[in-house]
């Protein structure tokens, strides 16, 4: 067994990040724990790109955790995700196997990697109250003067910047006790997609799941009585396309607004990702134009290469 805790596999949308990850995990016969803060979410699943055709390998299904987990309408957040994350891991350890942790929500990813502790945080009536008529712009000043744990890249709404806020400010003024999170020896390997390869992806991919219904899932959640603004709290497909459902936007700016919306994300997660670097983690590139199989092959000489380091080197951590 390789001298690594986990295997995590990151990239911007569109990279090709889960088919590598569900792949490897079928090589070496483990399985897999999504970090995606969006995909947790039942019946939202065009919208999310959930792709679960991709844990399909060789006609074998690839297990996977920490999908379809929520109601639509609630408010998963990093404290439950790294709740979740510990009990699919521990569960997939005990089974002897080293798991495999892939998606694109950096805050998710590094608060594995990294060890984050902390603290679930409650509403503040009052805080939101003051917040109350504040533009999407004043909140985001706001939300820059905290010194931040927070992903701020999709706080796209009012609600969401005052969500943020409300964290940052629990944070400053709440030094309790911490949850313990182990610190995990992992092995990080990006996919690094030309930029203009991504958007190209961006834009087919998107409109390939308008023409397979992603209109018709946010009609149909909405219909469930889940409200618009909740919807919209989720982001990018979700935003544009109940404004365009509730009449708000046209089909063509909906169309527009959204494509510009996703390749500005994308941009914004190799930013996080870059910054993860700077913060001290080594991420192990790999050009997305390689083959599946070459790309697993490259992981697992790298696993190879890990084993032989700790053989001499038993205190070497990959993230240091």
């Amino acid at each position: 067994m390789p001298p690594y805790d986990l295997i995590a596999i990151l990239g911007p949308t569109a990279s090709g990040k889960t088919p590598l990850a569900a792949a490897l995990a079928a090589a070496l016969d483990t399985e897999v724990i999504s970090a995606d803060s969006r995909q947790v979410y039942r019946r939202m699943d065009l919208g999310t790109g959930k792709d679960l055709a991709d844990y399909v390998v060789d006609g074998r299904h690839v297990p996977y955790h920490l999908i379809d987990i929520a109601e639509p309408g609630t408010k998963y957040n990093l404290f439950q995700y790294q709740h979740d994350f510990l009990q699919a891991y521990e569960d997939i350890r005990r089974r002897g196997r080293v798991p495999v942790v892939c998606g694109g929500t950096g805050l998710y990813l590094e608060s594995v990697l990294g060890g984050y502790r902390l603290l679930p945080v409650p509403e503040n009536p009052e805080l939101r109250a003051a917040l109350a008529g504040k533009s999407l712009e004043e909140l985001t000043a706001l939300l820059r003067t905290y010194k931040t744990l927070h992903n701020t890249t999709d706080v796209d709404t009012p609600k969401r910047a005052i969500r943020a806020i409300e964290i940052e400010e629990y944070y400053r003024h709440a030094p309790a006790t911490e949850r313990p999170f182990p610190r995990l020896n992992s092995l990080v390997v990006g996919v690094d997609i030309d930029r203009d390869e991504r958007r190209a992806r961006i834009s087919r991919r998107l409109r390939q799941r308008l023409q397979e219904g992603m209109t018709d899932e946010v009609r149909r959640l909405l219909q469930e009585g889940i409200a618009p603004e909740d919807l919209t709290y989720y982001g990018l497909e979700y935003k544009y396309l109940t404004l365009y459902v509730t009449g708000q936007l046209s089909y063509d700016d909906m169309a527009r607004q959204l494509e510009t919306a996703i390749h500005q994300f994308a941009k914004r997660q190799m930013t996080w990702f870059r910054g993860m670097e700077r913060r001290g983690y080594t991420i192990h590139w790999l050009d997305a134009r390689l083959p599946l199989a070459q790309k697993v092959e490259a992981i697992r000489r790298l696993l190879d290469e890990g084993r032989t380091d700790a053989q001499t080197k038993p205190e070497k951590n990959l993230n240091q």
